[in-house]
């Protein structure tokens, strides 16, 4: 078991369990970062003492003159984000980070042979070929922290290469919705998850499947399939968190109750098992497991990410681009929520894929479609 971490995006949802995780397992810190949060980043520091701490520019003042009286050096800048991910004194590189911020930090821990703990999907929908390519010429370990990609890593541990996964979605805020009924829903209503406490972006890209979508794309690049190999259906009670069948037609499944804790652990704890802040399942309270089949039409972007998959080249990244764009003008009530799959088609289609071979390429598409997605708002 690891032993000692470094923590991006200390502050969010992920974030926070995986240091109620590193408290029960004992793991020290040695460093943390967050976005604007420098209060709680402060009370962390305080209890964790790591040795270094990262806050964006615009709280750097703040938070340095809050640390004045401990030894936590404080830290700002893309520069020191990425050093922070190369830190020699930690086992693991734990990413959390939001949106596509998490994709130079991902490759920095690459470059320094660091295993890296990976909550922070964009990287792969956005960089997956470069990531796995250079993950693999380094011999780095990626292990996956969302829920259903590490109940597949799971499901294949001692397993033969799989026919194929099964990724098993909540259908959301807005299951069995029609459009017409989706005119009219407010981000209240789509902040209302029913089974997972989350962000509010991921709670966003999961009313619109969006967050499916990314999944997908994630799958497919880390566990080297192809399209036609990931199945998704509809699971509501989330107790079935993904599955994997095999040529014989077996499947094995993962099961665990609604508490992100439990992949956060298996992640910091792999190979080994230890006892984890989870509740156990109790079969005779489930009584039914339900399963259906996406609706499509009616959440037209988990289509839309499995055509950009087999489009490859840039065609993840813009898709990407455009939807955290389209999620930030929704949380600030500038969209509706119809309007963020009608945003993110548009500027998938209009915008040509290009080749990827550098950070930098991926960094322009999406800087295109977060521009693009500007100039609609403002034109219309």
């Amino acid at each position: 078991m690891i032993k000692s971490m470094v923590l991006l995006g200390s502050t969010g949802s992920i974030g926070t369990q995986a240091l109620e995780v590193a408290r029960l397992l004992g793991i020290k810190i040695t460093a943390l970062s967050a976005g604007n949060n420098h209060i709680l980043l402060e009370k962390q520091c305080r209890e964790f003492r790591p040795a270094r701490c990262w806050i964006s520019e615009a709280k750097y003042d703040i938070l340095k003159l809050a640390l004045a009286d401990t030894n936590t050096e404080v830290l700002a800048g893309s520069d020191a984000l990425c050093e922070l991910a190369q830190d020699k004194n930690a086992d693991i590189i734990f990413n959390s980070l939001l949106g596509i911020s998490g994709l130079a930090p991902t490759m920095a821990a690459i470059s320094a042979k660091k295993r890296i703990a990976l909550a922070n999907k964009e990287t792969l929908v956005a960089g997956g070929e470069l990531i796995m390519k250079s993950a693999k010429q380094n011999k780095v370990d990626i292990i996956p922290v969302d829920s259903e990609h590490s109940a597949i890593f799971q499901c294949l541990q001692g397993q033969c290469k799989p026919k194929k996964i099964i990724i098993t979605a909540s259908g959301g805020s807005f299951f069995g919705y029609t459009k017409d009924m989706l005119k009219n829903v407010s981000l209240d209503d789509a902040l209302k998850h029913p089974n997972w406490s989350m962000g509010a972006k991921i709670t966003v890209d999961s009313a619109t499947l969006m967050n499916k979508g990314l999944e997908f794309i994630e799958a497919a690049h880390l566990f080297n399939l192809t399209s036609k190999q990931i199945d998704i259906v509809i699971h509501r009670e989330s107790i079935i968190h993904s599955m994997v069948e095999f040529e014989d037609n077996s499947v094995i499944a993962q099961l665990g109750s609604h508490d992100m804790r439990l992949p956060i652990q298996y992640a910091l704890t792999y190979p080994d098992r230890k006892a984890s802040l989870s509740e156990p399942l109790d079969f005779t309270k489930i009584s039914y497991l339900h399963f259906a089949k996406p609706d499509y039409e009616t959440f037209p972007l988990l289509q839309l990410a499995m055509k950009a998959f087999d489009i490859g080249e840039t065609a993840p990244t813009v898709m990407n681009g455009a939807n955290e764009a389209a999620v930030a003008l929704f949380l600030n009530k500038k969209i509706s929520f119809l309007e963020i799959a009608e945003i993110v088609i548009r500027t998938t289609e209009a915008i040509s894929p290009k080749d990827v071979n550098t950070i930098k390429d991926i960094l322009d598409a999406d800087k295109s479609a977060r521009e693009y997605v500007q100039g609609v708002i403002f034109k219309d």
